[in-house]
């Protein structure tokens, strides 16, 4: 999804906090470095909006991509993970963005679906 991300994870450490928080903090600096480096329209607009995030927080310094609290949910068993995958692959054709699951390619649906390997690596967990 454009301003979101659903996922399901699992750590062996069992940290998975540390790893989400590590997974924003990466994907954040990413995402401001590949907006300030590469041509993009949207430029000014779009760090004026992480600046503007950032500024609502003390623990901030210059911009605020992710929010910091996540809705973690533990699975506790087959059915309720199946209910959260279908949820997550139906993400994206509730928002009318495709029409099916496996079309999104941001999204493990191609792989559980076809068979064939999408955009995501992946652990497939059926």
């Amino acid at each position: 999804m454009s301003n979101h991300i659903h996922l399901i994870a699992s750590s062996q450490a069992g940290n998975l906090s540390a790893i989400v928080r590590d997974f924003k903090r990466h994907t954040s600096k990413e995402i401001i470095a590949t907006i300030e480096r590469e041509p993009e329209s949207r430029r000014e607009w779009l760090l004026r909006i992480f600046g503007e995030a950032a500024a609502q927080h003390e623990r901030n310094e210059r911009y605020q991509v992710w929010t910091h609290e996540n809705h973690a949910i533990e699975l506790s068993s087959e059915k309720f993970f199946q209910q959260k995958l279908n949820y997550i692959h139906q993400n994206p054709v509730r928002s009318g963005i495709v029409e099916r699951e496996e079309d999104y390619l941001y999204s493990s649906a191609k792989e559980y679906f076809t068979g064939t390997k999408g955009l995501v690596d992946l652990e497939l967990l059926v």
